[in-house]
């Protein structure tokens, strides 16, 4: 009996200490978003410069951005419950959105890839209004501003 809540114990520690060690380390989903925001920058100076094949090379980057590998994206989802169709609602107006800025480069008509731009980075703020603080602060343990 001795042994078997020494066990117990053991394993409730070791179960801890693995969910704080991914609590504290990034996620990729992280990862994806810093390079989506460096994309966005690229994408602000290509625009000042009427440089539409530098946009229009980057505008997929955002589009098709990289996924978090699948066992993340459960983390997420098993987080996110009810709202994971809303959050999912933003990536879709941000992949649409994305196409759209593209599709207006090649037309290399400054005004049309400027609105196009505001969509993505509407759909984008969007989406981090409404999640990016408590997701913040579930997987990171802190506020995200």
């Amino acid at each position: 009996m001795k042994q078997l809540s020494l066990l117990v114990l053991s394993l409730t520690t070791f179960a801890l200490a693995v969910s704080h060690a991914q609590a504290a380390e990034p996620l990729e989903l992280q990862k994806v978003m810093k390079e989506l925001g460096k994309n966005m920058q690229v994408i602000t100076d290509g625009i000042s410069r009427e440089d539409w094949e530098l946009v229009a090379k980057t505008a997929p980057m955002i589009a098709e951005h990289p996924q978090p590998p699948m066992s993340e994206k459960v983390r997420i989802m098993s987080f996110m419950g009810a709202k994971m169709s809303d959050f999912k609602a933003f990536d879709t107006k941000t992949h649409e959105a994305a196409h759209d800025l593209l599709h207006a480069t090649h037309e290399k008509n400054g005004q049309k890839v400027i609105d196009a731009f505001q969509k993505v980075q509407s759909a984008c703020l969007s989406c981090h209004q409404t999640f990016r603080a408590p997701f913040v602060a579930h997987f990171y343990g802190t506020s995200g501003k």
